[in-house]
């Protein structure tokens, strides 16, 4: 199943709902709402390469294609910036040697807790795509928007921990694609803010209740 390369985008979906991720990519449907266009517009100014910039001690690159032949992830992280540091890394091309770090941008902040854990992991696995692309140790962190505020994560003291989570969802995301099988919506899951809630009926638990309920609304009309 290792062959199936993975995009760290498609973890982000999994992460947010295993359901909605069969949706978009089994299913292939996709839907948006505000919170998803407000996303996309913070997202987009990143990603723009005008955006790339040089200081003195610091150069900032946007849209950075990376990956790691080991897992088999791969994606764009939003910002890399390089740092000048005696104890960095070489980059080819580059006079000086630089520590890595990952800034991934997010709308909103937690209420109740200083980051998301589905967020950390995600920069987690742009870490890992990072590290193996130029040989260096990453530090990761989130930028929320609505708060301009920057988080660093824990990384050396979770690390294990977040590779323990980033392959379990490796290893679903895999199954659930050569199945051909969209995951079952999980208990629990929040709903409120989905872009995807006419297309899934969240009070639904299985797809094969979901058939039915359409069958009976068909009948009815």
């Amino acid at each position: 199943m290792e062959e199936i390369s993975v995009s760290i985008r498609s973890i982000q979906h999994y992460l947010y709902c295993p359901h909605r991720w069969g949706l978009i990519n089994i299913e292939c449907s996709w839907a948006e709402n505000y919170f998803v266009t407000k996303g996309n517009i913070i997202h987009d100014r990143v990603h723009d390469p005008d955006n790339s910039y040089v200081t003195r001690n610091k150069r900032v690159i946007t849209s950075a294609a990376v990956y790691n032949d080991e897992l088999g992830i791969y994606g764009v992280a939003d910002c890399i910036e390089l740092t000048k540091s005696r104890n960095g890394v070489r980059i080819e091309s580059l006079p000086d040697r630089y520590k890595l770090t990952i800034v991934e941008y997010k709308p909103h902040k937690p209420k109740d807790s200083l980051f998301n854990v589905d967020d950390a992991i995600q920069v987690f696995a742009q870490k890992l795509c990072v590290d193996s692309v130029f040989h260096c140790d990453a530090e990761g962190v989130l930028y929320y928007a609505d708060e301009k505020k920057r988080i660093v994560l824990p990384f050396p003291e979770e690390q294990e921990r977040y590779l323990q989570e980033l392959k379990r969802v490796l290893n679903e995301i895999r199954k659930f694609t050569i199945k051909g099988e969209i995951p079952p919506i999980r208990k629990n899951q929040k709903c409120s803010g989905c872009s995807f809630q006419d297309l899934c009926i969240p009070k639904v638990v299985t797809r094969k209740k979901k058939e039915k309920f359409l069958e009976m609304v068909e009948q009815e009309d």
